[in-house]
Parts: structure tokens; C-alpha cells; sequence
């Protein structure tokens, strides 16, 4: 086997471990463009068993790190498909997208709920096809909770910073994103709102209702007329 060929080999055994292990892959296209999918539960501290399909932001945040800094990566296409998580590492990821100047477009497929939402709209661009739903609702905590003071105090300063990032990265006001989440109608034990591709649109959390092709197009629209 040729030098060339052995390379060929290494690297296509190298993006299929990416797809398989990370969920990424760089396109070898008119335009470099890095597709990174956050999918199923954001794990946190605490490991989740294995049946839990997870994305893991200690994978996630050296992949960004990587593609800022990698000359052959030319923009990143986020797809997002979860039942959001812990809300630490969620805030964490959508820091470092939000972060990033390279250009970049989040395509919410299928669900972008709870802290997937400040990953769908942490992007310079964001998406959702008609299909999908996000939902919105309050702060939750699991495990040992003490009835005091501190304890609501410590929820209400985090649910301000989920709400602070969701206002400075979409266009929905922070008195609608408070209604939405105190919604008493769609969900039969919980409260939230539940809303569809062109709801959530309407409320300002994305920017734009459209498709896969939508979402590619955007992101090389912006890889030719780089941000100022």
C-alpha cells in the first residue's frame, strides 16, 4: 500500500471514529465545515447509566477548542437533537459556542428542550424545523433538597442565568420567557410550555423556521462574508 493511500486510510478511519464516538465529522466539500450533534441527555458531574443515550460537554468543549483554532475548519453546523440535562454543563457548551468566531448555525431536529435551548440559540444563526418542539419550563433539582431560605434563592439565581443567556442570544423578552415557563396548559404534571418549529419562532427563541439545506446554506452564505 502507497504513502498516499495509507493516509487515506488513517484519516477515514479517524472520521469514523469521531461519527461513532463524538458525533462529529468534518465535510470535504466546497466549504470545511465541522457537524457536531448534540443528542439525547447533557451529561453533567454524574456519569448516567449506560442504557442513556448522552452528549458529554467534556468531549464537546476540546471539539470547539479545536475547530476555533484548526485552519481547516471553516464554520460549524450544531444539530441538535436532546431532552436537555444538567444545566451547568448545558450553560458551559452554549458559553463556547457563543463564544466562537468562527461562523456558526444551530438546526434544532427533532427536540431542543430545556438548557437545549441556550445551545439552539447560543449559534450565530439559529433553526428549527417544523417538526420539532422545545420545551420550556423552570429549574428542576434532583436528590436531597433542603426546605430553606437558600435552597430558592439558589434556584432563582439559576434560573436568572438560563434566562439572562436565552434574552442575550434570541430576541424573546424576558417577560414572555417567564410566561412560557410558568404555562399551566401542556403538560398534564409539570408546568412549561410545549412549542412546535413555528411557535418557537414566533417567540423569538429562534431565529428562523427551515430545513436542513436552510441551515447549510446559511452557514456558507457566512463562510463567504466572514463576520466584521
Amino acid at each position: 500500500m502507497t504513502e498516499e493511500k495509507t493516509e487515506e486510510v488513517t484519516v477515514g478511519k479517524r472520521e469514523e471514529e469521531d461519527i461513532l464516538q463524538f458525533g462529529a465529522t468534518l465535510t470535504q466539500g466546497e466549504k470545511r465545515i465541522l457537524t457536531l450533534v448534540i443528542a439525547g441527555q447533557i451529561e453533567g458531574h454524574q456519569v448516567l447509566p449506560p442504557p442513556a443515550k448522552a452528549t458529554r460537554y467534556e468531549h464537546v468543549l476540546p471539539m470547539l477548542v479545536k475547530a476555533e483554532e484548526s485552519p481547516e475548519v471553516e464554520g460549524v453546523l450544531f444539530l441538535l437533537n436532546t431532552v436537555g440535562g444538567d444545566v451547568e454543563a448545558g450553560l458551559a457548551m452554549a458559553e463556547m459556542i457563543a463564544g466562537m468566531k468562527k461562523p456558526t448555525v444551530s438546526l434544532v431536529l427533532g427536540g431542543g428542550h430545556s438548557i437545549g435551548i441556550p445551545l439552539a440559540v447560543a449559534a450565530d444563526h439559529s433553526f428549527i424545523v417544523p417538526s420539532a418542539t422545545m420545551t420550556v419550563h423552570p429549574v428542576r433539582m434532583t436528590g436531597l433538597v433542603l426546605g430553606v431560605p437558600q435552597s430558592f434563592e439558589y434556584l432563582r439565581r439559576m434560573q436568572d442565568r438560563i434566562c439572562d443567556f436565552i434574552t442575550t442570544h434570541s430576541t424573546v423578552s424576558r417577560r414572555s420567557l417567564d410566561a412560557l415557563m410558568a404555562g399551566q396548559h401542556h403538560m398534564a404534571t409539570d408546568i412549561g410550555t410545549i412549542l412546535c418549529g413555528a411557535e418557537a419562532v414566533a417567540a423569538g427563541l429562534v431565529e428562523k423556521l427551515g430545513s436542513f439545506g436552510d441551515a447549510m446554506d446559511a452557514l456558507k452564505a457566512m463562510i463567504k462574508s466572514p463576520k466584521a
